[in-house]
């Protein structure tokens, strides 16, 4: 463990509060600088950026973070993390700490109640239980992010830059490619925390698209349509749709596959966003369908 990245103080705080890492809130602490340093270059901050860090931990890769920012807003939903981190940088202005749990705040009144620009960088060394639930929320709501940079398990690294007709491509991925432009930066061992995880974890750079690849008519319908598909990945296309629950026969499924060009007996894993997007505008011009 590199301990030196962790300031004595913060140690010392720790000990006399009792701390213990909480496996229930995921708590592995990013303590190589080699990786602390990669992520920093690949987010390529500048002095104009507004960082929103989550799970920010005992703060060392916020110490990294607050050296090239203009802006850096941590959120932290333990509560003896929070007061530490709030103590160790009440010497600088320009870093932010916040109790809370990032899958309930709004990140956007977030960074801009604490004096944060938009849009802004999200950095993270997400805890594993809440990585697909908080990056879903992060690229369906339409926050004003425009680079994800996010130290993740590397099972869902490689799921989060899966291409069609790869074991890992499943509908997060289709998420990720429709709105983000995905790049696997690095894998990391697990000896690079404490304590020591189970797993190997894995960077992922996510640069937010101003506009997505495919043209979709619906994209609440677009993704309904992708979730169905990888519902029961071991059936054939229209199995799946046909058994997803969106109100449409089997035969209706047929006729919307045809139209769209796309064989029945195909698995919802082969299919690419472009012919997503097929589908789901042969069902948009069903009629009847809403």
């Amino acid at each position: 463990m590199e301990r030196s990245l962790i300031p004595a103080a913060a140690r010392a705080y720790l000990t006399a509060q009792g701390f213990k890492p909480k496996k229930r809130l995921g708590q592995h602490f990013l303590v190589n600088p080699g990786i602390i340093n990669k992520i920093v270059a690949v987010a390529n901050l500048t002095a104009a950026d507004t960082v929103l860090e989550i799970g920010p931990g005992v703060g060392t890769l916020t110490l990294r973070l607050a050296e090239d920012a203009g802006k850096v807003v941590a959120v932290e939903v333990d509560r003896v993390l929070a007061a530490l981190l709030g103590g160790l940088f009440s010497a600088h202005p320009h870093v932010v700490v916040v109790e809370g749990d990032a899958l309930k705040v709004d990140p956007d009144y977030l960074v801009t109640s604490a004096g944060g620009a938009l849009p802004y960088k999200v950095v993270a060394n997400l805890p594993y239980y809440i990585t697909t639930p908080l990056l879903t929320r992060f690229l369906e709501g339409d926050f004003k992010v425009s680079v994800l940079v996010l130290m993740v398990q590397k099972e869902v690294a490689l799921r989060l830059v899966a291409r069609p007709g790869t074991k890992e491509y499943g509908s997060l991925s289709v998420l990720v490619a429709y709105k983000t432009e995905p790049e696997l930066v690095t894998v990391v061992s697990r000896g690079s925390f404490s304590p020591v995880p189970a797993v190997d974890s894995a960077v992922v750079r996510l640069a937010v698209r101003t506009k997505p690849p495919v043209a979709v008519v619906n994209e609440r319908l677009f993704f309904r349509v992708v979730r169905a598909a990888f519902g029961q990945r071991r059936k054939t296309l229209l199995n799946a749709l046909a058994g997803a629950n969106l109100g449409v026969s089997r035969d209706a499924w047929k006729s919307i596959l045809t139209e769209a060009g796309i064989d029945p007996e195909r698995r919802g894993e082969t299919l690419s966003l472009e012919e997503f997007a097929l589908i789901t505008g042969s069902l948009a011009g069903m009629s009847g369908y809403v």
